[in-house]
């Protein structure tokens, strides 16, 4: 799993691009295990369940992933690592379900009519 982890030249180079929690409340979250873990889905294409427990709960790493995508962080974090990190981007639509249908059920022309 370590081959697939952040350097610490590059945490060091995207870590001032990196929102930091809230104060007071909760502990804030580790970023870099964060953001380790947003890159392993997105290397992956695995299902956000299925992030290591090492990178902290799914649920917070896929909070944070829809933040910062909704907010352009991860744009910048992205294009700063471009050509250090590699993402299949044929996999870039995460967690997608595909569902088998039923010839029939694709609202074709009915016969006869």
């Amino acid at each position: 799993m370590t081959r697939l982890l952040m350097s610490d030249r590059q945490w060091q180079h995207i870590q001032p691009m990196v929102p930091v929690g809230k104060p007071g409340g909760r502990p804030p979250l580790d970023r870099r295990n964060i953001l380790d873990g947003i890159l392993w889905i997105l290397r992956t294409g695995a299902p956000w369940r299925d992030v290591p427990e090492e990178f902290g709960k799914w649920q917070s790493i896929w909070r944070l992933f829809d933040q910062w995508n909704s907010d352009g962080t991860l744009d910048k974090i992205l294009q700063n690592l471009q050509g250090e990190i590699s993402i299949n981007k044929e996999l870039w639509c995460i967690d997608g379900t595909v569902i088998r249908a039923q010839r029939c059920a694709s609202a074709g022309e009915k016969r006869g009519t």
